[in-house]
């Protein structure tokens, strides 16, 4: 009658259209969460903890160090 062409989309073809639609979503979706993540804080770290990092790394002074300490700890 219509031949095996026809007869695919009765036999599942709508879920390859289905995947053909929400793949590129999906994909975008992956790369956003990624980015966010990417660009969050650290968890758990305070930011006295950063502070007492960039002390010890030598980014920073000690008197930056304690000016920014004290600024911190009065909050």
């Amino acid at each position: 009658m219509y031949g095996f062409d026809h007869g695919v989309w009765m036999f599942g073809g709508w879920i390859v259209m289905l995947l053909f639609w929400l793949t590129p979503f999906a994909v975008l979706f992956v790369a956003i969460r990624f980015l966010l993540d990417k660009y969050k804080a650290p968890a758990g770290k305070t930011a006295l903890d950063l502070l007492e990092e960039a002390y010890a790394g030598g980014k920073i002074s000690r008197e930056e160090f304690l000016q920014k300490r004290d600024d911190l700890q009065k909050k």
